[in-house]
Formats: C-alpha cells, sequence, structure tokens
C-alpha cells in the first residue's frame, strides 16, 4: 500500500448485491494481498458424443438449466481430417439435444425430428436442410432460453445460427426447445466472421438484449459486441476491448452474465495458439494423428487451445488474465490438440462430490476434438463465486475498500482459511477512522471455509444503523482467501 491516500470519489452504492472480487471495482488499496485466479478441477467425463449422427467434431455446445432438467444443445458431426475418418467421404453438420438430471448424467431423448440415414430415433432437433431457407448450417450455434418477460412464449427458446443468404446471423425461436422456426428471414447482424460460437442473451439488469460473435482484427481472431433492446435489430458491433491485457488470438467468448450476481459478466474465450512445429511437438500425445492432420493443413496438427478467464460490468471493458483458466493438462490421449478445452457457453450449479458440503458450479469442455471417432465432455467444478480471490498468505495482508454504501443489517462472506488462517473486518467511515463497536480489535479472528458467513463483532451482527451511509470495509486476511461479500436483511 502506498502511503495512505483514499478515494474521495462518491460511494459505490452496491445496496444488497452480491459483489465478487474478480477485478479491482470495489478495491481501493491491497497491502501484501493480490487478486489470485482459481482453477477449477478436473472431474469426469460424463458424456461422449459416439452416437452415429455425433462424431469428433462435436463443438459450440450450450448448456443451462430448464426447470428440473439441465439441457445441452452440442453441434453433430466429424472432421474428415481425422486419420479415423479417412474412409468417410462425406461430413455431417446436426444439432443435438442431451438432457440430465444431476450435470454428471446425461440421456439423448428420442425427438422423432430429423431423418438421420432413414431413421429419426435420435436426439437431432435440427440440420442443414431444415434451414436452407437463409443458406445455414449448424455448424456454429448457440442455444438460449429468453427470459426477457416480455418474450412471446412460444419465442422463449432461440437458437443464434450462421446463414449464407446473406451473410449473417439469425434467430430460430421455439416454445418448447426441440422444435424450431426461422424468426427472420433478415440477419440481425451481418458484420463479422461468424466462424465460432456466436451468442446473445437477455441482459436483466440493462433490460437490453446482448450479442458477441467473431471477427478478425488485422489476421487476429477477436470478438465484437452489440446491444439492443429489440432482439431483430442490432446496432453496428465494436470490439471488446481489454486495458492492460496481451493481445491474444481468441477463439470463443462464452461471454454471460454470472447468475449469482447478474451485474458482473464473466466469459472463458478458448485461445488459440500455433507456434509452428518444433521439438515440442514431437512429445505430444498422439503423434501420428497430429502428423496426419498437419498434412490436411499444417495448423491442424500445430495448434494447440486453453481457456482463459475474464470479467467485465458493462460488458464492453473486459479485464481479462493472462494465465490459463484451464491448461491443457497431463499429456493423454485426448489432450493438448487443436479445439480442445473448449469451455461451454453456460454454467450448471451442482451437488457438490463432498458429503455436506455446499453446491458447486459445473463447467463442461471438450476432450479428444479431432481425435479419433468421438469427442468426450470433461466436467470441471468450482466454488461458487470462486473464480478469482483477494489472497493474502500466512505473513498477512490488508484490502480496504473504496467508499460504499449497501443495503441490510448483515454482512455474508464467502471465504477460506487455513486452519492458522484468519479473516478480520473493520467497517470505518469514508476518512478511514473506525466506527465505534466495528473497530478490528471488535471482530475476533474469524476462521474456517462458508460460502455465506455472517459476520459478528463484539456488540453483535446487526448493521442497521450504517444501512444507507457511506463507508468503507477494511479486511485483515492472514492465509485466506475472500472470495465475495453480501449485505443481507437479517431475521
Amino acid at each position: 500500500m502506498q502511503g495512505d491516500e483514499r478515494s474521495t470519489s462518491e460511494p459505490i452504492n452496491i445496496g444488497s448485491r452480491r459483489e465478487l472480487f474478480v477485478d479491482h471495482y470495489l478495491i481501493e488499496q491491497l497491502d501484501r494481498a493480490k487478486l489470485e485466479l482459481h482453477r477449477p478441477i478436473r472431474r469426469e467425463v460424463v458424456f461422449r458424443t459416439d452416437a452415429p449422427w455425433e462424431g469428433n467434431g462435436s463443438a459450440y455446445q450450450s448448456i443451462f438449466r430448464d426447470g428440473d432438467v439441465f439441457r445441452m444443445y452440442y453441434r453433430g458431426g466429424h472432421h474428415v481430417a481425422s486419420k479415423a475418418y479417412v474412409k468417410e467421404k462425406n461430413s455431417w453438420e446436426t444439432l443435438c439435444l442431451a438432457e440430465s438430471r444431476d450435470g454428471i448424467h446425461w440421456t439423448r431423448p428420442e425427438l422423432n425430428i430429423v431423418d438421420f440415414r432413414g431413421s429419426k430415433k435420435n436426439n437431432l432437433i435440427l440440420d442443414a436442410a431444415m434451414v436452407s431457407e437463409i443458406g445455414g448450417s449448424p455448424a456454429h450455434t448457440a442455444v438460449f432460453k429468453d427470459t426477457n418477460p416480455a418474450c412471446p412464449e412460444n419465442e422463449r427458446y432461440k437458437i443464434v445460427i450462421v446463414g449464407s443468404k446473406p451473410r449473417g446471423l439469425y434467430l430460430l425461436v421455439s416454445g418448447d426447445g426441440s422444435h424450431f422456426q426461422l424468426k427472420s428471414n433478415r440477419p440481425f447482424a451481418t458484420k463479422g466472421a461468424f466462424d465460432s460460437q456466436n451468442l446473445m442473451f437477455w441482459d436483466s439488469v440493462a433490460e437490453t438484449y446482448r450479442e458477441y460473435h467473431r471477427q478478425f482484427d488485422q489476421g487476429v481472431r477477436g470478438i465484437m459486441t452489440a446491444a439492443s433492446k429489440d432482439v431483430d435489430n442490432f446496432p453496428e458491433p465494436r470490439w471488446l476491448e481489454y486495458p492492460d491485457a496481451a493481445e491474444q488470438a481468441l477463439y470463443t467468448n462464452q461471454v454471460q452474465p454470472y447468475y449469482r450476481a447478474p451485474h458482473i459478466f464473466v466469459g472463458f474465450p478458448m485461445r488459440y495458439n500455433d507456434r509452428g512445429w518444433s521439438p515440442s511437438m514431437n512429445n505430444l500425445p498422439g503423434l501420428e494423428e497430429r502428423q496426419y492432420r498437419a498434412k490436411q493443413h499444417p495448423r491442424y496438427g500445430t495448434a494447440v487451445t486453453d481457456a482463459a478467464f475474464m470479467t467485465s460490468r458493462d460488458g464492453v471493458t473486459f479485464s481479462r488474465w493472462g494465465d490459463a483458466f484451464i491448461r491443457p493438462g497431463p499429456a493423454t490421449k485426448d489432450t493438448w490438440v487443436y479445439g480442445d478445452n473448449f469451455i461451454f457457453w453456460g454454467m450448471l450449479q451442482t451437488k457438490s462430490h463432498l458429503d455436506d458440503a455446499p453446491d458447486e458450479i459445473s463447467l463442461y469442455a471438450t476432450e479428444g476434438y479431432w481425435e479419433g471417432t468421438h469427442t468426450s465432455v470433461r466436467r470441471y467444478t468450482l466454488r461458487q463465486d470462486g473464480f478469482v480471490s483477494v489472497n493474502a498468505d500466512w505473513r498477512g495482508g490488508t484490502l480496504l475498500t473504496k467508499p460504499l454504501i449497501f443495503e441490510g443489517t448483515q454482512l455474508q462472506l464467502n471465504f477460506a482459511t487455513s486452519a492458522a488462517g484468519s479473516v478480520v473486518i473493520e467497517i470505518q467511515d469514508v476518512g478511514g477512522n473506525p466506527l465505534e463497536g466495528y473497530s478490528s480489535a471488535d471482530c475476533p479472528d474469524i476462521f474456517g471455509d462458508t460460502i455465506s458467513g455472517t459476520i459478528t463483532w463484539k456488540g453483535g451482527e446487526s448493521l442497521a444503523s450504517l444501512s444507507g451511509k457511506p463507508i468503507r470495509l477494511r479486511f485483515d486476511l492472514k492465509d485466506a482467501d475472500l472470495y465475495s461479500l453480501q449485505f443481507v436483511q437479517g431475521e
């Protein structure tokens, strides 16, 4: 912490919102503490795209909760550059649906919608013939449930799809999430490459639709966005901005409002890296298959991908971490290939693998893309709000917030400490003076691991007298991580 200068700006009114420490939005000073990115834990393979209409080119998955069922939409198809498919003369591209009750065990509902090689006994909802009017293809799609209260029920489910008559992004709509029809034969976006997963969602905070799509910026893969209250008409898109971040080729974006704090956007772009053939390539798994793909096109063999993490509060300017959120991991037969570590669009809150532990976030990513005859779906887990924390080691560190105004009577924290670690909270006035009854001396050491721990001072836990007034929070952390805070109404 440099000196004792404090912000004189207007207090930030956080109301009763949950605020995550994923950026410096609330932070005035850090002393011997830092923001630390947390990588999700690699779990089991939960699904393999090994049905005849699926294949090793399965990608661009969308995943979300729909009532008491989880839905996963994904591309079916294979890539002929794979040695396993060398006998196939033609590739196919379809859109498939899988369902789950727990996020681990997935099934294919028999939908009887699309004919594949003489049978409709499959889980297909779309093929190219069904969108021929716009020259469309299921190759690059994203599916979402429109949460706009004004959305007609027969258009509640939407597919963003690429068409060529003219080139652009179009919408398909449905009332049940299975039977879709074209909403308009006019694209809602035309300025873009669109050769990736292109997204749209309803921003409930700003009450507007946001779309994100692929474009190239001087040959580098990048992301553009636009916002509109009219789902059929979007203005000219603009580039996402990443202050202080190095230029990187971003293959996808996966931007979405974080469901526990929808005013914060999170994104998991897949990063594309191609350094050409080098001795390191010879040490990666699947050398024979890699060499075969490289003969079709050099980058098919030499490109490798991982996943990054980024956040935004306006949907345009993002804080993007330079370190990987998901690394390719140990060299196994289905890793370190082009298209791996593509995180699905969406996240699920699922039961913890530990008895009596809080629910956790499940993320899903591709594994074995273009390898063999199918793609695997790997599950990853993360604690709720657990993307980034303010971290201090055993020597201790301090976080001081900017001036805040809150609504509520209790402060709840998502934090974790070691057995010897602790968190101590002091409430100050805007000038940095501790408030009577809420100084660090009035706060017993807090330790444990919880996503919603209520903080108590010696005088109690009620903050009713401070609600609506400008204050600061000072956190003294020792061998601890602080993920989020929220002021709530006590019982």
